[in-house]
């Protein structure tokens, strides 16, 4: 019986030999190459982590002891050794997350998966045992790229400040985030990799020394009160010294034996612990070892023996700003690029093969990446800083204070906007329509297919004075939906054949085709209806309002919250403007969304062609004084499918 299908929590772990674990080492690998590769998901970084996690669950008692991780794309090791074995639906709607989640299992705390939060959650889950005199330990890994981030270090300041305070910080040292990481942090991690330790050197020296009459032992002694400036001279570990924190490593992350000592040891320091573990992304399985880009940090579905997909979709929305930034390059010499630690994921992969010198990877620290890029435009460039839309939430403050206030030409590029699906509720790019309502000046464009994003693009660049947003969605982008008019700013995309059309569907964004469908089920029940894109979604079109005044009853359909989205924007244009017509909002609902397909997610929360149709319908109606005339028909047509 293989070793993998006895373990049905941490503790059946105590009863295997070492050669035994070594071979539960390989059975894991074995396994998350093989249904991983069924499912997608993130595999180089688990692969990685294997002996680590095993190490943990053998020194620490979860979930009695806190077992913390940064970011949660590691833990699929994690859940296998918590009881949690059917990867038969991992990231699908029912199945297990791709991240810790806390309806899942006990073992599992931190559900969001935002980088560099990790020690600020070890912190306070440490001060609360000692304030409550728990006897409890906390680990908390953090991989090296995720120590880019700046909460990471000012979490470190606190943790420092108390000495008798126990936190075992585990540095995971792959070498790379999404692709290898960048940054000061991660020349002094490799100079610790590869330089001979203190302890070492001191020991070697002691022998020598104590064989040396007379002077030997002063001049060792003298040597050992040198400690920190030699220490930095032999193994300058001393960045972490001087935050006050105890440092043990380097230590071969995929030696089990080893791993269990120095975690062992830190356990008993009682006090602030940094390990700092070498390991290999992608560890056992060659396709992801010669995979240079990112080591298979995430993958679609794939062929187990060779890593290749097993389908390609067409064009994608990433792919197609990539390109255009190529050509936006070539053309003017004043556009560079800004990505947090995801290059490749943004599509800025392709620009910086061509202008190696005008991109610029800040590490995961979105925050500093839009300050910076502020900088940039005050110097006469004008940056694009390519992002994922859940990830710009980290940024709000410096978007709003020092690009927004300051009037800086700075582009900033949404990915993944909107319904992400699979990976759950924090990758979810659902907010940012909402918060950057507020930012005085800034303007906000949501592409509906690939010719738009390109044009909005550029529409974007050409301002220099205030900040602009371009927002798309995941994965593959539609055909092309070409407009067949245009109101003021607005793309008309379909008109009513009527002087006095019922609804005004105002569209935004990837949304256009199922916006087109529900006129289309709108019109079979005789209500006449004008689709327009607003291309540019803040500000306002200045033609919205007299458009709205033509019409009975205004509908707007966008992928992001309902609450401060483009709805509340428009009904506020109209009310400014004393057009007083109903309007009905459709979005996403104010809470958190479970892991699913985007189109079972959409369909849960009430946004399709049916759904909508049949409320609008429902909505007219009673303007009319008169029953919903059209259920039967709308429940008939399919839900539309992006």
């Amino acid at each position: 019986m293989p070793l993998l299908t006895r373990i049905r929590g941490p503790r059946d772990l105590d009863r295997l030999s070492l050669e035994e674990l070594d071979q539960l080492a390989e059975e894991i690998r074995t396994f998350l190459v093989q249904e991983v590769s069924k499912t997608g998901g993130h595999l180089g970084p688990n692969l990685g982590v294997v002996e680590l996690t095993i190490a943990l669950h053998r020194v620490f008692h979860s979930p009695k002891d806190k077992v913390l991780w940064d970011t949660g794309h590691q833990s699929y090791v994690h859940k296998l050794l918590t009881g949690r074995q059917d990867f038969s639906r991992l990231k699908m709607k029912g199945g297990l997350s791709g991240y810790p989640s806390q309806a899942e299992s006990e073992h599992d705390v931190i559900e969001n998966s935002h980088a560099s939060t990790v020690l600020g959650w070890a912190d306070g889950i440490a001060k609360a045992n000692q304030l409550r005199k728990q006897d409890s330990h906390v680990a908390a890994v953090i991989g090296d790229g995720a120590l880019t981030g700046g909460m990471a270090w000012e979490a470190l300041n606190n943790i420092a400040e108390a000495k008798d305070r126990p936190l075992v910080i585990v540095v995971n040292d792959n070498e790379r985030s999404y692709a290898p990481t960048i940054g000061g942090l991660a020349n002094h991690l490799a100079t610790l990799r590869t330089t001979d330790g203190y302890e070492r050197f001191l020991a070697r020296t002691k022998d020598i020394l104590d064989r040396t009459p007379v002077v030997g032992k002063p001049l060792y002694e003298t040597l050992h009160g040198a400690k920190k400036g030699l220490k930095d001279f032999i193994a300058p570990q001393g960045m972490f010294e001087d935050l006050g924190l105890k440092y043990v490593g380097p230590i071969d992350g995929h030696d089990i034996e080893a791993l269990e000592s120095a975690l062992a040891r830190a356990k008993r320091f009682g006090g602030p612990v940094i390990v700092h573990c070498l390991t290999e992304k992608g560890r056992g399985y060659q396709p992801a070892l010669q995979d240079e880009a990112d080591r298979f940090h995430a993958v679609g579905k794939i062929h187990p023996d060779t890593g290749l997909p097993i389908a390609s979709s067409g064009a994608d929305w990433t792919s197609v700003f990539g390109e255009e930034m190529v050509k936006l390059g070539e053309e003017r010499e004043d556009i560079v690029a800004i990505t947090a630690a995801m290059l490749q994921p943004v599509g800025l992969d392709r620009f910086a093969k061509r202008f190696p010198d005008r991109v610029y990877d800040v590490g995961i620290a979105e925050q500093h990446g839009a300050v910076s890029a502020a900088g940039l435009a005050h110097g006469g460039l004008h940056p694009v800083f390519a992002v994922y839309a859940t990830f710009l939430n980290r940024a709000f403050d410096q978007v709003l204070m020092d690009v927004a206030l300051h009037k800086c030409g700075v582009t900033f590029v949404l990915d993944r906007a909107g319904i992400t699906g699979t990976d759950g509720a924090s990758h979810n790019g659902m907010w940012d329509m909402s918060i950057l309502q507020v930012v005085p000046g800034l303007r906000l464009a949501a592409p509906r297919d690939a010719d738009q994003v390109r044009a909005q693009l550029r529409e974007a660049v050409a301002v220099e004075d205030a900040p602009t947003v371009v927002r798309f969605s995941k994965g593959a982008v539609g055909p092309a939906v070409p407009a067949v008019g245009r109101i003021g700013g607005m793309d008309v995309l379909r008109e009513p054949g009527t002087d006095r059309p019922d609804v005004l569907l105002v569209s935004v964004g990837a949304l256009a085709p199922m916006c087109l469908e529900i006129a289309e089920l709108l019109d079979r029940q005789g209500i006449s209806t004008t689709v327009v894109d607003p291309r540019w979604v803040k500000p306002v079109d200045e033609a919205m309002a007299p458009l709205a005044e033509r019409h009975r009853v205004v509908v707007t359909v966008e992928d992001n919250s309902r609450v401060g989205g483009v709805g509340s924007a428009v009904a506020q244009a109209l009310r400014d403007a004393g057009v007083d017509v109903p309007l009905r909002d459709f979005g996403i609902p104010p809470r958190f969304l479970d892991h699913a397909s985007r189109a079972e997610v959409l369909a849960e929360i009430g946004l399709t062609a049916p759904d909508i149709a049949r409320q609008v319908t429902g909505l007219v109606s009673r303007l009319d004084g008169r029953f919903d005339r059209t259920a039967d028909a709308v429940d008939s047509v399919e839900p539309a499918r992006d």
